[in-house]
């Protein structure tokens, strides 16, 4: 069972809205409901609900571009339901991240399985998102400390002379290396 979660319902049929809103409550959810497009993406920026359960076609914004908003703005794990199956939906709703595509009707069973997966794949590709982000950063600054080192060797030191030069600044000033590298580029490049 996936921990109790606020679910924004987004389905322009109230039939549907209701039925989905059952289910999710008998789950042991907390559910947020819009009508339409416009109010899902009203209730994603007031109520921050954790997940996102849209129908494609509804009036004013339709499902597909108000995932596209809430990916951009609000990330969190976005499942389509739709009655429609045809491959250009599809493959609409591909080209945006979300986590699930599931067909009207959809029984209790499988939706419970849709929300459990669209909230792990989701954390992990967050994870993942941010581990890039490190190594990106680690990168960075990498490629700062070799240059800093080597407008130091061209001032006369050794390469292990210049590394330990960087190391030991940042360690008598409680800085990063990277922060002593990009201080050393900034002096070099007013010389």
């Amino acid at each position: 069972m996936t921990d109790k979660l606020r679910i924004l319902v987004a389905e322009d049929e109230t039939l549907i809205r209701l039925g989905l809103r059952a289910m999710l409550t008998a789950m042991g959810h907390e559910v947020l409901l819009a009508a339409d497009g416009r109010d899902a993406l009203h209730l994603v920026r007031t109520a921050r609900p954790d997940l996102a359960l849209l129908d494609i076609r509804m009036p004013l914004t339709d499902g597909l571009e108000a995932a596209r908003v809430i990916a951009r703005k609000h990330p969190m794990p976005i499942l389509i339901l739709t009655a429609y199956s045809d491959r250009e939906l599809i493959d609409k709703a591909a080209d945006l991240p979300i986590q699930g595509y599931l067909i009207k009707p959809v029984d209790e069973r499988d939706l419970a399985a849709a929300i459990r997966v669209a909230v792990k794949r989701f954390g992990e590709a967050q994870a993942a998102a941010r581990q890039v982000a490190e190594l990106q950063e680690t990168l960075e600054t990498r490629k700062l400390v070799e240059r800093a080192r080597g407008r130091l060797m061209q001032g006369g030191l050794s390469e292990d002379e210049a590394y330990h030069a960087l190391q030991r600044r940042a360690r008598e000033g409680r800085l990063s290396m990277r922060q002593v590298a990009e201080a050393v580029l900034a002096e070099t490049d007013k010389r």
